[in-house]
């Protein structure tokens, strides 16, 4: 078995071969993932809704991704990692610097941070330290309280152009993935196809690169409101391990996300 890489994920992008990746907050969760075919984990900052219980990721600090970071590298040591950059922990080019050290020390191959055009000076600077950085475009949940909850992006035709050129800035500027969420279909089709690094969907239809899922939608196991991209693949498979491999055949065969999971 080899570590999987960005290039690895740059040759599926061209092979049309989709991807799923799942987030994971400890080890024994990211071994039975790794075992069952997810290559790419996240340790995201909705870790501070899921395993803290709060009510949204804002509370997160560095330190308690960079602890899961840890945690998740140990039981699956040749994934893709990615961690995610919490609340105010980028707000500066020093202190996105001093973030990302501490995540990548942590186990991070890359790190995650939400926003557009304004974090290329950022993105740009943190690659150039040897930090490779997936960026976050449509409904970033970090801003939710700039859009009044969590919302359906781009679905107006300058909202759409403004997401598409953020893209294109992001990877201009050196980021080497992209995750959009909660986006139409044809905007993420759009979005896909411009971009010559892979995209990775969260509520942005089949048409991405890759898929995500929060670990615990994925498993039913979220209380409360359910999105409409969730799908509970445990009640269908049966135990965990056939559902993670239920997810990631799926995603493999444009199965999942189906027209019942995106927005339009």
């Amino acid at each position: 078995m080899k570590a999987t890489t960005l290039s690895q994920l740059r040759q599926w992008k061209q092979d049309n071969h989709k991807f799923a990746t799942l987030t994971a907050y400890d080890s024994s969760f990211a071994q039975l993932f790794a075992e069952q075919g997810v290559n790419v984990m996240l340790v995201g900052d909705s870790l501070g809704m899921v395993i803290q219980g709060n009510d949204s990721t804002l509370p997160v600090t560095v330190e308690e991704i960079a602890y899961h970071t840890r945690c998740v590298r140990r039981g699956a040591p040749l994934a893709l990692l990615l961690a995610d950059l919490p609340f105010m922990a980028y707000a500066t080019p020093e202190q996105a610097f001093a973030s990302a050290a501490v995540l990548m020390r942590a186990g991070a191959n890359m790190v995650k941070l939400e926003g557009g055009s304004w974090l290329c000076d950022t993105v740009r600077m943190l690659t150039e330290r040897a930090v490779p950085v997936c960026g976050h475009l449509g409904l970033t949940p970090q801003s939710v309280n700039i859009f009044g909850g969590y919302k359906v992006q781009g679905r107006d035709e300058v909202a759409a152009n403004l997401l598409v050129n953020d893209a294109l800035a992001l990877e201009e500027a050196g980021a080497q993935l992209l995750v959009l969420e909660c986006v139409p279909v044809d905007l993420a089709r759009r979005v896909t196809e411009e971009l010559s690094i892979p995209v990775i969907g969260i509520g942005a239809g089949n048409v991405t690169d890759g898929q995500i899922l929060v670990m615990q939608d994925a498993l039913g196991i979220t209380s409360g409101h359910t999105a409409k991209f969730v799908k509970d693949f445990l009640s269908e498979a049966g135990d965990i391990r056939s559902a993670v491999r239920l997810y990631v055949d799926q995603v493999a065969q444009g199965i999942y996300p189906g027209e019942e999971h995106s927005f339009k």
